[in-house]
């Protein structure tokens, strides 16, 4: 059981983000079947934001989950999204339309999403923070959380500011531990000074971590790499929670097959890790995680997340990938570089310059 949170059962967590999809719809049959395999397992955190899935996240949790299950039965975080509303006074309306949407009463984390300096100025204008802790007082929300993407300088003066925050969501990863852009070690220290529980995302990179190039699977030595990436994180003193953004029952099984019994990670496993990372480093991927928050503010309706994959396979060397990018829909060349991916973008990307690039190699 956690100690901070004793309504927590076990610290890995089930994220509503990258769902397995039949089309472009949710595949909410194989979604039951994943939510009743993690709470017969003996867990209960899930997550989910109104971005996923372009809204159709929450809706997953209210038909595989809320109206299958009674309320102590699991633990629901949702966030406030920036992006999902511009005045003070849309706050409490989306708030109340996320419980329906969900199918709860209340929420036991939620979360100021995606904070970064500029979020937080307008989550600072439009009372975001005071709203939360109204929320509070009412039941409504259990504990007040933030899910943050910006410099350990940044989160200290938030969490300066604003005590009444009882979890930071940052995220972890062997690749970002001491990455200068993520500052995913340094932003930790900052939640340890200020007594903060640390909540992981992207434990596996946004599969990237799974999806690894050969030389680097040789040094697993057939052991499953989202075991390396999830035990990395969750082996961290700070660390009360691991979300993993499952996308089939397969991943589910995988990841509960070393999480059930969680052992941190040995010597010689972190030793692997090292050597993993030094190969990762080495073939200057593009560090995209597949949050697809570029694709809602694309004017020329590229699948980014795509073109970069294809793009990481080209890197890499991989037999037929360069007509695997070529087959797409829409490539690098319909970038109008308005920008707008960029400013959006959790891992600091310069899409604009590198969509030019991508671009310009296949003219």
């Amino acid at each position: 059981m956690n100690t901070v949170f004793p309504e927590i059962q076990k610290n890995f967590g089930f994220g509503f983000m990258r769902l397995p999809m039949t089309g472009e719809q949710i595949d909410t049959a194989q979604v039951t079947q994943m939510v009743d395999a993690f709470l017969a397992a003996g867990f209960s955190y899930f997550d989910t934001a109104r971005p996923y899935h372009g809204g159709k996240s929450e809706e997953a949790i209210r038909q595989c989950l809320t109206s299958r299950y009674p309320r102590d039965r699991y633990v629901l975080a949702d966030k406030l999204s920036a992006t999902m509303y511009e005045r003070e006074d849309e706050i409490l309306p989306l708030f109340e339309n996320q419980l329906a949407a969900c199918g709860v009463d209340y929420f036991d984390f939620y979360l100021i999403h995606a904070n970064s300096a500029q979020r937080h100025e307008k989550y600072t204008q439009t009372r975001a923070y005071d709203i939360l802790r109204q929320l509070k007082a009412e039941g409504k929300i259990r504990h007040i959380g933030m899910s943050f993407h910006d410099s350990a300088r940044v989160l200290d003066k938030i969490l300066t500011e604003h005590p009444e925050i009882d979890m930071v969501q940052l995220q972890i990863n062997y690749v970002d531990w001491d990455d200068l852009k993520i500052q995913s070690r340094r932003c930790y220290e900052v939640c340890k000074k200020h007594g903060k529980p640390v909540f992981v995302m992207e434990p596996v990179k946004g599969g990237t971590l799974v999806n690894l190039p050969q030389e680097a699977l040789k040094e697993m030595k057939g052991v499953s790499p989202a075991s390396y990436a999830i035990r990395f994180a969750a082996g961290l003193p700070e660390v009360a929670m691991v979300l993993s953004g499952m996308s089939s029952l397969e991943q589910m099984q995988d990841n509960l097959s070393f999480m059930t019994d969680f052992q941190p990670l040995s010597y010689a496993e972190k030793q692997v890790v090292e050597r993993v990372t030094a190969i990762y480093q080495a073939g200057n991927r593009i560090p995209c995680t597949g949050c697809r928050y570029c694709v809602e503010h694309c004017y020329g309706q590229i699948d980014i997340p795509a073109v970069f994959a294809r793009m990481n396979d080209v890197l890499e060397g991989k037999p037929g990938a360069e007509d695997a990018y070529r087959a797409l829909d829409r490539g690098a060349d319909r970038c109008v570089g308005c920008d707008m991916c960029s400013h959006v973008c959790p891992q600091g990307l310069n899409i604009r310059m590198l969509m030019n690039q991508i671009s310009r190699k296949f003219w």
